[in-house]
């Protein structure tokens, strides 16, 4: 269960009454994401409000005759998904920070330099996005704001998102340290064994996967996986 002092307020006012929960920021971040959260243990207090500053109380009565239930878990969960976030500045800082920090992700996993076939390094894009002066909605799900920031990226960075085709080849032996992760990475589209033993695959990965890929099946082949694009 979330402190109190660590909540946020969660508002939503219908047909003349208004209903307030204390809830986790972070679960509030993973409903407006679309994710399947339970609640039950996400509230900082077990009651909904007409204020919760003031800590007017609501009865079951009420909640049951707004909300057709009485289980507080479900009657938050509406709250948050119709309702809006109250939140302090030093709260919204640090949401604004995680949901940054999974754009840039998403971005690095799924883009390339179209002009080289590259991907872009983390960095690269975090600091396109601060001379662009993007705005992160803390709230907004990042496949919403993905394309947003590509959008203003693209005059700073040669950028689109894609995925490749790579084809790999690994020395038989190797084959039950690297399946996992290939097929962890990616889609197999097609696989083959070879007359000298050698696995022989085509997988198809996010753009941004590449290097990761590389690095991966080096270390578990000590170099003796060949890969190349497929064009």
């Amino acid at each position: 269960m979330v402190k109190v002092e660590d909540a946020v307020i969660a508002r939503w006012e219908t047909q003349g009454s208004r209903f307030e929960v204390l809830v986790d920021p972070e679960a509030v971040q993973q409903l407006k994401d679309g994710k399947a959260v339970d609640l039950s243990d996400k509230l900082a207090l077990e009651q909904v409000f007409k204020d919760a500053k003031k800590g007017d109380k609501i009865s079951e009565e009420h909640l049951e005759k707004t909300f057709h239930t009485r289980n507080l878990a479900e009657i938050a969960r509406q709250i948050v998904l119709k309702g809006e976030v109250q939140v302090t500045t030093e709260q919204r800082h640090q949401l604004q920070e995680a949901k940054r920090r999974q754009i840039v992700a998403t971005i690095a996993r799924n883009a390339m330099n179209p002009q080289t076939g590259a991907p872009h390094p983390a960095a690269r894009i975090e600091a396109a996005m601060l001379e662009a002066k993007v705005h992160v909605d803390p709230f907004r799900p990042v496949d919403a704001q993905v394309q947003e920031v590509l959008g203003k990226l693209r005059p700073l960075l040669p950028i689109r998102l894609d995925v490749v085709k790579v084809r790999v080849r690994v020395p038989g032996q190797h084959y039950p340290r690297v399946i996992g992760e290939i097929k962890g990475l990616g889609k197999l589209l097609e696989e083959t064994w070879l007359a000298d033993g050698s696995w022989n695959g085509i997988l198809e990965i996010p753009a941004g996967v590449q290097t990761e890929l590389y690095e991966k099946l080096n270390a578990r082949t000590k170099g003796a996986a060949e890969t190349a694009l497929v064009k």
